[in-house]
């Protein structure tokens, strides 16, 4: 009977096991940072990850409340010169993550809050996506020459 017993409860926990691996990843964002402006005044610029959920997703808006105005944009190199190019939407394949990073695509910060030092605080980015969804994830504040986090 104690075997029947165990063997019952080794069924029912290798069941939730296998429930549970098969849950959807939903939608998410994590390791966000920003790195403030060289310059005075100048733009500061966010990057993080974005794991996408169990179906495409199109991120079309990522704000925080310390800066006016934010630009989603891509940076791109060809012939030795680099450029950048604002950016209105991103695809976000299902179950894929999309990297939001230096040299590649990232959300420039224009007029931040002179207030936000490096270290100090966290701020939080607000991405809004097509289908209504808003994720507000908080990112940590850099200085300009800190290469954010790992």
């Amino acid at each position: 009977m104690a075997m029947m017993t165990m063997r019952g409860i080794f069924a029912v926990t290798a069941l939730v096991g296998v429930a549970a691996c098969a849950q959807p990843q939903q939608l998410s964002v994590e390791k966000a940072w920003v790195r403030l402006a060289a310059v005075k005044g100048g733009p500061a610029a966010g990057y993080f990850t974005i794991h996408g959920g169990p179906s495409d997703a199109t991120l079309i808006n990522v704000t925080t409340d310390v800066a006016i105005r934010s630009e989603m944009h891509e940076s791109m190199s060809a012939g030795g010169v680099s450029s950048m190019k604002p950016i209105a939407r991103v695809e976000i394949p299902a179950k894929t993550d999309v990297v939001f990073a230096p040299g590649g695509r990232h959300v420039m910060l224009f007029d931040v809050n002179p207030g936000i030092k490096p270290g100090e605080r966290t701020i939080t980015f607000t991405l809004t996506f097509a289908d209504g969804t808003r994720i507000l994830q908080n990112a940590a504040v850099v200085g300009a020459g800190d290469t954010g986090t790992k």
